[in-house]
């Protein structure tokens, strides 16, 4: 039915029980799973700096996101091994989420998306998350929505 299931990661409970979800759907179609985790990107420093210390500050929140996208996906990496299922991980710096879950999910040929109704981003997500729901109303792929 699926051959290649993308799960966004914020790393909170709730996208972790979709990881576990996706992982589940892959192993029961026989599919691969592309894990997302998308960044915000660098706004800058509060005390204004600019020149060469602004760009030491720029690659040091690359690093530190990337250090924490590695820990996320150690954990997917190792059920994809136990189940036996195709992982393949994606990291992307963004402020537009909900574009780049899409985006991505087009490039590798996704089938499906399996998300949590809500992360990391406040009260006004508690129902529904924001980034859930503009995947919902953009991505012409099916989208599985876990609570």
């Amino acid at each position: 039915m699926f051959n290649n299931i993308l799960v966004p990661t914020d790393g909170s409970k709730l996208s972790q029980k979709a990881v576990q979800a996706a992982m589940q759907l892959a192993m029961v179609n026989g599919a691969s799973l592309v894990a997302l985790h998308v960044y915000p990107k660098f706004s800058g420093s509060p005390y204004g700096t600019f020149g060469p210390a602004k760009d030491v500050i720029a690659e040091a929140h690359i690093r530190h996101h990337e250090s924490e996208a590695e820990k996320l996906f150690a954990a997917t990496k190792k059920l994809a091994s136990a189940a036996g299922v195709e992982l393949d991980c994606a990291l992307v710096e963004s402020d537009d989420v909900y574009r780049q879950i899409i985006a991505v999910a087009r490039k590798k040929k996704c089938d499906l998306i399996c998300m949590a109704s809500h992360g990391r981003r406040g009260l006004s997500a508690v129902v529904l998350g924001s980034e859930t729901h503009k995947v919902l109303t953009h991505s012409s792929i099916p989208v599985l929505v876990i609570r």
